[in-house]
Order: structure tokens, then C-alpha cells, then sequence
């Protein structure tokens, strides 16, 4: 059994499986340490812990062993030795921030199992927090325990600027997170206990659009941060976004479960905004919105603090619910660049990959070399969307945004590059496969559908549907390929099948490639097993 050790932690490892399965393995596979089993798993990454620190093990999976270090630990602190409770009852907060302030470099904060009632944490650099099977941190729900984050503050140069918090893309003024990093390094978050943003006992869901004091805290935010690793936690019920890292690097979050209720407001999984180097592994997400959204903030930031999110790996992971799986946007300014997202399984999304941006993002946000390959997508109605029309903000339903004649290239331009989908399985399809809207007077520049197949649900199941949030777009069903405005679109090797399909609809299609695509049961033309080379409608 082929593997690697992808993570090495003082209390803590995880292990990848090298293999092109999407999240599951094909067959169970048998985890021993030092000799002694495990458990048996079937999953491709793999997390163990109760390990001691500065130790060396020796691992096998399936006959294979290999053996790795732990991590080196200065000093292990009990937060019940500094006060702690851990009953529910009492306020946790103080003596779980002393612990933390207290800690040396290099050492570990031991959250044993207990209920910690909590108001905002602040971490620090070098020092890992240890949550313990059966510890809880639950979230205070009066909001006047939450410290104020201002999204901007001016320094004393009265020239730069430097911001704590943010809000949908803007610096905006914040209630600090349940866990909160500003400018730190070097920080693990482990164990197999549960952080409770415990959203769901308080107002944090009531209006979620207006502000109140502050905007929506996350349940975990970083701020200038480097080096930060979260392994084997669970994190639920969040006030917004769940984890926030902002204008972040090297982070890597692996073998964590994010759950939210799915009626609930704006509580995206996991969302980098103007991060680079972000690994995402063995990550299981149920969630109220997007499942993981990559983005780099709104026109400002991208004017005065310009950095695209880059260099972002999403491998092994399970999505589940929610409106995209995987999106890109909309408040994407900066950019978006070198997404790779493989090996994943998208269940019940409304969507599965999801790009979205609109006029006046700006010439600062590309969108480039995105790629998905060996997915799993089942009953996703509308595995891929692609739309510069994106009604979000105050404006968004305005004509400027939502106008479909070509405008003047300017300095408020988005553009999208080359987007590839390939080695994927599509299951419970309803609108379209794929369903692409640049914009006229800036086309999607590539995309590659490779390796495809795809099944639609029967006629009478389908319901029409909107694949992208804009004006001007009728509900469709049945549509394998939509698509407006691209300057290359290649089709190789993609099977359809379907009761009744409708025809593709292309148009502002400068260059076009249909190979091997095949559209079973065709509704226009009235064949069956129908090998078509384009098929295709123009507008």
C-alpha cells in the first residue's frame, strides 16, 4: 500500500494514501502503529493521535510500514490548572487565554474533555492547542462579550494602513472570532474535540444582513498569518463564514469536520481571501452555503492592498449540501490563480465547481489555471457554473452589471483564463453539465471538459432551474452544454446521457473542439446513442 506521511504534529499525524480514488478508498485498508491495530479506514487520508511528542513510530498500513518523529514539546499546560471548568456553566474564557498567553515557545495548551464556555480566544505564534476527544468549546452567545475588530486603521505615518477584519470582501468593522490569530506563525490546532460556535442558541442567524454593533464573527480567523495547521478538530454551528483566513500563508487544514445546519446564513465552510499555499485534505463539509469559496476581496483591497489567492490544493475531500462545493468568488479583485482541486467527492451541492464575478471587480481580478480532475459529483443538478454576471452587492442588479451588450475594457474589467474539468463522474444532473456566461466584451478565455460522464435525472423529476445568479437568464433543464461568450471551448471524451436532452446552446464561441462526445437521447433530433461532433444551437 503506497502512502506518505503528510503531516507531522507533536501529538498528532496524518497519512495520505497515494492513490487516484476520490476520498474513499476502493477497499477498507488496516492502520497499525508500533504493531498494535488501529483501526480499519476507508478513507484516503488518515489521521492519528495520542501520540507523545519527540517519538519516534513506527506506522503500517496494509503490510507497509514506514516510520516518522514526532514533533519535540516544551511544556504541556492543563488549562483546568489555570482555572478552567469545563462544566458549561462557568465562563472559560479568561483561563483558556491565560494558558495561551502563558505558553512558551514550542509548547502545547491542553483543552481535556469538558464543556468550555467561551467568548474570543487570541492565539499566539508557536504553540499548538491540543482540543481532547470530548472537549467542547462552546461559544458565548451574548454578543456584548465579543470584542470589536476595526476592518481599517490608519498608522501613524497617516500614509499606510493596516487592517483586522473583514466582512464579504471590504474592510468592515467585525465581532472578533472564536478563535482569532493576528499577525502570528507557527500555530497548531489538534485533537478530536469539537469548537461550538453555538450559533444556533443565539440572534447571530436573525437579519444576518444588517449590522448590529459589529458585522457576523467567523469561528476561526487569521490575519496576517503564516504557518498555521488545524488536524482531527470539528468546528460547527458558525455565526458566518467558519474559517477565515485573510491575507494568510501556508496554511493547511486536514482531517477536520465542518458542520452547519443547512438553512443557515453565509456559513461557508472554509474561505481563503488573499492566501497563497493552502493545502485542504480528508475534509469533510456540510454546510448553509458554499462548502469552500476562494476569494481576494472586493475593488478596494485590490487597489491598496492587492494580493490574489494562489497556490491552493484541495485533494481528498467530502461536500456535502450546501449551494457550491467548490467556488471561486465573487468578491475575487485580487485574483484567483493555481486552484487545483482533485480526488473529492461533491454530494447534494447545488452546484459543484462555481466561479463567479462580475463588472466592476476590476482589471486585478483573474481568474486563471483552475483545475478539477477525478471528481465524484452526486445529485449535484448543476456540476460546473461559470458566470461574470454575479448579482452580489448593492448594485448588482443594476444595468451596468447585468447589461449583456459589450462595454468598453476598463480598469473595472474581470477576466477569466483557462478552467479544466476532467476524470469526472457527474450523477443526478438536472439544468445543464455545464453552464458558462462571460461577458461579451471579456470571453472566458479556455475551457476543457476531458474524461466526462455525465447522467441527467428522468423528464419527470427535472424541476428548471437558474445555474447562474443573474438577470436576464430563463430557467433551463436538460441542457448537457451551455455556453456564451468563450474564446475556447473543448469537449473531449464526454458522455451524456439523458432522457429527452435539449440541444446545447453555444454562442460568442470564437473556437470551439468537440471530440468523442456523445449525447444519449436527444430531445431535438429524436435519436438514441447519437454520436453528435458539435450539436449545437446558436442564440
Amino acid at each position: 500500500m503506497d502512502y506518505r506521511i503528510s503531516g507531522i504534529y507533536n501529538r498528532c499525524v496524518t497519512i495520505e494514501l497515494n492513490n487516484e480514488d476520490s476520498f474513499h478508498t476502493k477497499a477498507p485498508v488496516s492502520v497499525s502503529i508500533n504493531g498494535e491495530k488501529i483501526y480499519d479506514t476507508d478513507r484516503n487520508v488518515i489521521y492519528l493521535d495520542g501520540l507523545t511528542p519527540d517519538t519516534t513510530y513506527e506506522v503500517e498500513i496494509n503490510g507497509e510500514k514506514q516510520t516518522f518523529k514526532t514533533k519535540s514539546e516544551t511544556v504541556l499546560l492543563d488549562v483546568s490548572e489555570f482555572g478552567a471548568a469545563g462544566d458549561g456553566i462557568h465562563d472559560d474564557t479568561a483561563a483558556i487565554q491565560a494558558a495561551i498567553s502563558a505558553c512558551p515557545a514550542g509548547g502545547t495548551v491542553y483543552i481535556p474533555a469538558g464543556k468550555y464556555r467561551c467568548a474570543p480566544i487570541f492565539l499566539k505564534s508557536c504553540i499548538t492547542v491540543y482540543i481532547d476527544t470530548g472537549a467542547e468549546i462552546v461559544g458565548e452567545t451574548d454578543r456584548d462579550k465579543y470584542p470589536k475588530l476595526p476592518g481599517m486603521v490608519t498608522c501613524q505615518d497617516e500614509v499606510h494602513e493596516i487592517s483586522f477584519a473583514s466582512w464579504e470582501g471590504n474592510p468592515l468593522t467585525s465581532y472578533a472570532s472564536l478563535f482569532t490569530a493576528i499577525d502570528a506563525k507557527d500555530i497548531d490546532i489538534i485533537g478530536r474535540g469539537t469548537i461550538n460556535g453555538n450559533a444556533d442558541n443565539g440572534d447571530w442567524w436573525e437579519n444576518p444582513k444588517v449590522k448590529r454593533g459589529a458585522w457576523r464573527p467567523n469561528t476561526f480567523f487569521t490575519v496576517r498569518c503564516s504557518h498555521i495547521r488545524m488536524a482531527g478538530v470539528t468546528i460547527m454551528n458558525s455565526p458566518a463564514w467558519t474559517i477565515h483566513p485573510y491575507y494568510s500563508d501556508r496554511l493547511e487544514f486536514c482531517c477536520i469536520s465542518i458542520r452547519n445546519p443547512a438553512d443557515s446564513p453565509n456559513t461557508d465552510g472554509i474561505d481563503p481571501e488573499s492566501c497563497s499555499n493552502v493545502l485542504i485534505s480528508g475534509t469533510v463539509i456540510d454546510v448553509g452555503d458554499d462548502c469552500i469559496a476562494i476569494k481576494s476581496g472586493k475593488y478596494y483591497m485590490a487597489k491598496y492592498h492587492h494580493k490574489p489567492s494562489s497556490d491552493i490544493v484541495v485533494r481528498n475531500c467530502l461536500f456535502k449540501n450546501g449551494h457550491g462545493a467548490v467556488t471561486i468568488g465573487s468578491e475575487i479583485a485580487g485574483g484567483v490563480n493555481h486552484v487545483n482541486v482533485t480526488q473529492c467527492v461533491f454530494e447534494g451541492t447545488d452546484r459543484g465547481v462555481r466561479i463567479k464575478t462580475r463588472r466592476g471587480r476590476g482589471k486585478d481580478s483573474v481568474i486563471d489555471d483552475l483545475k478539477f480532475d477525478h471528481i465524484v459529483m452526486n445529485d449535484i443538478p448543476m456540476p460546473v457554473t461559470v458566470n461574470m454576471f454575479y448579482f452580489c452587492d448593492p448594485d448588482g442588479h443594476s444595468k451596468y452589471v447585468q447589461d449583456k451588450k459589450a462595454y468598453e475594457v476598463d480598469d473595472m474589467t474581470p477576466s477569466i483564463g483557462k478552467i479544466s474539468i476532467s476524470d469526472t463522474v457527474c450523477h443526478g444532473v438536472d439544468a445543464s453539465l455545464l453552464c458558462v456566461e462571460g461577458l461579451p466584451e471579456m470571453p472566458v478565455e479556455s475551457i476543457e471538459l476531458k474524461g466526462i460522464s455525465a447522467d441527467f435525472i428522468p423528464c419527470g423529476k427535472r424541476v428548471d432551474m437558474t445555474p447562474v445568479m443573474m438577470d436576464q437568464f430563463e430557467p433551463i433543464s436538460g441542457i448537457p452544454i451551455f455556453a456564451e461568450n468563450v474564446k475556447q471551448l473543448t469537449v473531449d471524451d464526454v458522455s451524456v446521457t439523458g432522457e429527452e436532452l435539449n440541444e446545447d446552446v453555444l454562442a460568442g464561441i470564437a473556437d470551439s473542439s468537440f471530440k468523442d462526445y456523445t449525447v444519449r437521447n436527444r430531445r431535438k433530433n429524436g435519436t438514441k446513442n447519437s454520436s453528435i461532433s458539435q450539436g449545437c444551437k446558436e442564440l
